[in-house]
């Protein structure tokens, strides 16, 4: 599973690890969503990558295969971020730049991270008016694209649009984009809900 978060998170200064849901700009919902899509109990989720989009102009990649220091608590997960912020300068074009094992940053914004992605995976749009996940069978290598506590700008949901194959809703409630991913994984987790 690949996850692709397009947060209204300004990338000026570096987060204040003591005011994430404020100062920080809403980081306390990256970070939850970071660890609903690559924390289970005991572990690491392996096959799975999340890609936060910072203010349409940087990428923080989480690579679950290679990741370390990943803790289930939002501050940590922020310091992970912070550290990524702070390595930007080293990062070339789209070549990326590794903070710490297993994330990284790329000058990259929502549409060039999509379009790299979009081959290697189906891209899916998390969306309240979409088919009702059950009524698709599970992809071999999802990216799901969905947003914060904002929707997507219209300029993302016209190039998700072009690309998505599904556009999907997870249930007939509107839920939290950390919520989401967790409903997302268990749909995964049991082949559309038919093994467990």
């Amino acid at each position: 599973m690949t996850v692709i978060l397009e947060p209204t998170r300004r990338t000026g200064g570096f987060p204040n690890l003591d005011d994430l849901a404020g100062g920080a700009g809403r980081l306390d919902i990256l970070c939850r969503c970071v660890t609903s899509a690559l924390v289970c109990s005991h572990g690491i989720r392996e096959d799975v990558r999340v890609h936060l989009v910072l203010n349409n102009q940087f990428t923080v990649q989480f690579d679950g295969a290679n990741l370390k220091r990943l803790n289930p608590d939002e501050r940590s997960t922020a310091a992970l971020i912070r550290t990524a912020l702070e390595n930007r300068e080293k990062a070339i074009g789209h070549m990326p730049a590794e903070s710490t094992p297993g994330v990284s940053i790329r000058r990259m914004g929502f549409a060039e991270t999509v379009n790299r992605l979009k081959t290697e995976t189906t891209p899916i749009q998390l969306h309240e008016t979409g088919t009702p996940i059950v009524d698709i069978d599970p992809p071999d290598d999802p990216l799901f694209v969905l947003s914060d506590h904002h929707s997507l700008t219209n300029d993302e949901i016209e190039q998700l649009g072009d690309i998505a194959e599904h556009q999907i809703r997870l249930g007939p409630m509107i839920l939290h984009a950390d919520h989401a991913i967790t409903i997302a994984h268990n749909y995964l987790d049991t082949n559309g809900y038919n093994q467990y």
